[in-house]
């Protein structure tokens, strides 16, 4: 090929590429966009590539929000800022097609584009384009310049800005729900460019509208805008127009908009202050934990925590303690999930005294749930409570559910109470953790489950960490190293896990005199499982104990291993001694 044809080259291929029958090579194309716009430089790119693009459009939904995604990083390779423009005919294409995943791509990259172009060319080029989109036949048009005013609005001159408003405000009263649903998503990022004065008049027109649509699923989203709405006007304002709207959220006869509201009621306490929190929003959300739907419930016992912390705490214990006991026992176990999750979190707000009187029943009563995720959440947030009550009630009330929980036959349940031992076993102390706990954690070891085995193994080397080697070799060890006899080969398999990770714990000299015998006895057992994992053992061994012990204890029960009839036992014991090699050099 000639040096005069080179340039034709890169859109040559692309145009091939293009309109090949297979997906992956449009896509292909499509991803290389920026290389080939940079082999053909600013210029060509404007008056070639982009408007190839442009009319190219009818393709496979994939290789278009390929092309959405592209384009919205190409300014540079268009020539910067002032040749923003361009790119907004291909996309302005993008923005009507059916595919709403390619219009949501192409929206955001217009948002990109605008956000960079100088305001001569907003005016010229992005807000003619919003005004032909929200005009647009198709719904898909209308529904993606919802999206766009955020950025058109703030660099239009007064005359646009009230065509603007004006445009919005029918969107927001469009035939099709699909638009109106866009309009009441997008109606905070728009508010939140408007100016004060109309803020008022103008949007909160708009809001009205969206609160009375006969479709739920527009005033759900119109409930989204309640909190953004809320943080924009001043607190009296919001008592005025946005606290009627969420009261009679909060009883729609729609579910789903209840479920919102539930979500987002504690955003809005912020927004309104103390005392309308108080009259208003106190006795809606009590009435959302008593909801007759579980959905709606689910919602406003996950926000519980959140919101006691809004309000103040009498007003918690009076209204919100008494929904919560009602929730403890509810019907539903996704509830009472919903609620365990969260509910630790009150013990802080609600300070030591009720916390005992009040909250510490409903933890109970939630830990001898019969739901296995219901003790799970529980279990696993109790060191809040711990804070709050003191180690010595804690130990007094929830010490005997959680040794009862030791047991539990769903085995995640134990895994949990496994992981919170060291945890608990710091703030109890030591005296205290012997007396009630230590016995546990042995018997794990012994789980018929391997998960729970792993943990009660790993368990014991955090405990060991926590109370000391002295303590660990006097309390965990030697229970452990008596497992080694056990007649069930999978149990002797624990005890060489707990060995390779007490080992670094404890120490050179108890890993010398104590641990490594056992490992060495263990190399003659008749389960090859065994003897491999015991050269695993003694090679992590290896770092932690004298070179002379290696060569007099470590390295002859390997060269034993290495000759091993089975492949496994032979692969390990050579990797072992090889590792000894490298250790030797080394030093």
């Amino acid at each position: 090929m000639s040096m005069v044809d080179e340039p034709l080259y890169p859109i040559a291929v692309l145009i091939d590429e293009l309109k090949n029958d297979d997906i992956q090579l449009r896509l292909n194309s499509i991803r290389r966009l920026s290389t080939i716009a940079r082999a053909l430089g600013e210029e060509r790119t404007r008056k070639e590539l982009i408007p190839f693009l442009s009319e190219n459009n009818d393709d496979d939904d994939e290789v278009l929000l390929a092309m959405a995604e592209e384009l919205g990083v190409f300014i540079p390779y268009v020539g910067g800022a002032e040749h923003a423009h361009v790119l907004l005919p291909p996309l302005e294409t993008l923005c009507t097609v059916e595919e709403t995943c390619v219009r949501d791509k192409a929206v955001e990259s217009l948002c990109r584009i605008g956000s960079q172009m100088r305001e001569s060319d907003l005016v010229d080029s992005f807000i003619p384009l919003v005004k032909r989109l929200a005009a647009g036949e198709w719904f898909t048009a209308r529904v993606s310049a919802c999206g766009l005013f955020h950025i058109a609005y703030p660099s239009a001159p007064d005359m646009l800005k009230t065509e603007l408003r004006s445009t919005y405000s029918q969107l927001c009263q469009d035939d099709m729900p699909m638009v109106r649903r866009a309009a009441a998503t997008n109606l905070g990022k728009f508010a939140a460019t408007v100016e004060a004065a109309h803020l008022k008049s103008d949007i909160m027109s708009m809001f009205e509208d969206l609160t009375q649509d006969d479709q739920d699923s527009v005033r759900l989203l119109a409930v989204e805008s309640c909190a953004a709405l809320g943080k924009l006007l001043d607190p009296q304002d919001c008592v005025g127009h946005i606290l009627p709207v969420i009261v009679n959220f909060s009883q729609d006869k729609s579910w789903r908009v209840r479920y919102m509201v539930a979500n987002q009621l504690y955003e809005l306490c912020e927004a309104v202050g103390p005392e309308p929190t108080r009259t208003d929003l106190v006795p809606a959300y009590v009435r959302l934990l008593r909801d007759n739907e579980a959905e709606v419930r689910i919602a406003a016992a996950g926000k519980v925590t959140k919101f006691c912390r809004i309000v103040n705490p009498e007003l918690a214990i009076q209204h919100i303690l008494p929904c919560v006991k009602e929730l403890s026992s509810d019907s539903s176990q996704h509830v009472r999930s919903a609620l365990a999750s969260v509910i630790m979190g009150m013990a802080p707000v609600l300070g030591k005294d009720a916390t005992i009187e009040q909250l510490l029943p409903i933890f109970l009563s939630l830990l001898k749930d019969e739901f296995p995720d219901v003790r799970l959440n529980i279990i696993s947030k109790l060191d809040q409570v711990n804070q709050v009550i003191g180690i010595d009630l804690l130990s007094q009330s929830l010490l005997p559910a959680i040794v009862e929980l030791a047991e539990d036959r769903h085995w995640r349940v134990r895994l949990a109470i496994i992981e919170y031992i060291p945890l608990l076993a710091s703030q109890l102390g030591v005296g205290f953790f012997d007396d009630k706990l230590g016995s546990l954690c042995m018997q794990w070891l012994q789980d018929k489950v391997y998960s729970i085995r792993d943990a009660a193994a790993n368990n014991l080397k955090r405990l060991a960490e926590e109370f000391g080697p002295e303590w660990a070799m006097q309390h965990i060890v030697p229970q452990v190293l008596d497992m080694i006899n056990n007649p069930h080969y999978l149990y002797r398999m624990t005890v060489l896990r707990a060995v390779s990770l007490l080992a670094p714990v404890m120490g050179s000299e108890i890993t010398c005199s104590h641990l490594l015998p056992v490992i060495i006895t263990a190399s003659k057992d008749r389960v090859p499982n065994i003897k491999f994992n015991v050269a695993k053992v003694l090679q992590s061994m290896i770092p932690i104990v004298d070179q002379s012990v290696v060569e007099k204890s470590i390295r002859p029960s390997l060269v034993e291993l290495a000759e091993d009839p089975d492949v496994d036992v032979r692969f390990f014991a050579n990797q072992a001694l090889q590792s000894i090699d490298h250790v030797m050099m080394s030093s």
